[in-house]
């Protein structure tokens, strides 16, 4: 059985290709001001994608090389699904986002 750190590596792999499939993956930085006081993922300073790319995965690829300590929740899929409302061919992602959140919420 794989362990957390390589389904959340394969999880995380899979939203990346989803934000790349739905060209909202940028190939340049974002201004480092966005991340100042950037609210709930990211809402106050940038988009949701946006917060996906330059803080979720890269927050999430440390944890997983440092074998660090992961949240005991996570709720990206709920606020994705608000967020991504009326974009249908955002679905993919916001499940990809669901199992990415399922591995931390046992119930």
């Amino acid at each position: 059985m794989n362990n957390i750190y390589e389904n959340c590596a394969l999880q995380i792999n899979k939203i990346e290709l989803e934000l790349k499939r739905l060209n909202v993956w940028s190939s340049e930085p974002i201004a480092e001001e966005k991340f100042n006081n950037m609210g709930a993922f990211g809402s106050k300073t940038m988009a949701f994608t946006e917060w996906l790319q330059f803080v979720l995965i890269p927050k999430v690829q440390a944890i997983i090389e440092n074998k660090g300590l992961f949240p005991q929740k996570s709720n990206t899929a709920t606020f994705a699904f608000r967020e991504f409302d009326g974009w249908d061919e955002a679905k993919p992602l916001v499940d990809l986002l669901r199992g990415f959140d399922e591995l931390f919420n046992v119930k």
